[in-house]
């Protein structure tokens, strides 16, 4: 470990120099740290989450519970902290209490994008950020991509949640495959443009991730279980096995559930608040299934 300019790096030669990352083709010469995490973090069972920035609410939610389940497990969550996938991802791992590594397309000094900034703080005191980048350096475009292969160099697994048939997250996903690393995709609506990407992969040969258990078991951990809190009241627990089955407007679970509206909408409010389900765009899904 040295110190260039009060900020930590690694060489191919430092001991703490992650394993995985040395295996790839085109591994950095350097790599630039900032956190309170130790170095020793790039070397824990890994699982890089990725996607596309637009996401659907589906995607942010899956991408959260994903980050929030395998960190819970003791995976490190890696992730580019970009908007959409990789945010929500960076987010779920901390809401697990486990740790969470950011590799940026820029040097270490600079929060991009700048809405991440706080999010780039929480990540910084418990994990890591990680670049090749030295600091100073401004982000652009061309960086990004070449920044992928870190990202999917330092994780066994690589999880692709929402992507666009041309979409950077999918450049991460042929690094992961051509370093002969598994390969996830989450499945999606046929109709869906952010969806496309994903498929496609499922179509050549992805693993389809159906629940958090199959990267579990991919990287040899154990599944922590899940606590819940207060006990739900009679209507609640219906709607929320409606949710079960499908997402829904509140006018669909008042017509499928019985009930009257105002006993529906405070069920939803229980729900919420037991972070058992939420609300995107007026459709409410289960948090607690898949």
């Amino acid at each position: 470990m040295k110190t260039d300019r009060g900020y930590r790096f690694l060489t191919r030669r430092s001991a703490d120099y992650p394993e995985l990352l040395a295996a790839i083709h085109d591994p950095p010469k350097r790599l630039y740290l900032r956190g309170d995490g130790s170095p020793r973090l790039l070397s824990c069972p890994a699982v890089t989450i990725v996607g596309t920035r637009s996401c659907s609410p589906y995607g942010a939610q899956v991408a959260r519970r994903l980050g929030r389940e395998l960190a819970a497990a003791g995976a490190v969550v890696v992730s580019g902290l970009a908007r959409g996938i990789d945010a929500e991802a960076h987010r779920g791992a901390l809401e697990g209490e486990g740790a969470t590594v950011a590799v940026l397309g820029c040097g270490i000094d600079r929060d991009y994008p700048r809405a991440h900034s706080a999010l780039a703080q929480r990540i910084a005191a418990s994990g890591l950020l990680v670049s090749e980048y030295e600091p100073g350096t401004e982000p652009a475009p061309w960086r990004f991509p070449a920044r992928n292969r870190i990202i999917a160099g330092l994780a066994k697994v690589t999880i692709i949640v929402e992507a666009r048939a041309r979409s950077g997250a999918l450049i991460t996903a042929d690094f992961a495959l051509e370093e002969g690393r598994e390969v996830f995709a989450v499945p999606g609506e046929i109709t869906s443009a952010l969806s496309r990407g994903t498929n496609e992969l499922l179509r050549l040969g992805a693993a389809p991730l159906v629940e958090p258990e199959d990267v579990i078991d991919a990287l040899g951990l154990e599944k922590v279980a899940a606590s819940r809190g207060a006990r739900l009241s009679e209507q609640a627990g219906r709607v929320r096995e409606l949710l079960a089955d499908r997402s829904a407007s509140v006018d669909e679970l008042v017509e499928r559930s019985g009930l009257a509206a105002d006993a529906v909408a405070v069920a939803l409010v229980e729900l919420e608040l037991a972070g058992e389900a939420v609300c995107a765009e007026g459709v409410y899904r289960a948090q607690g299934y898949w």
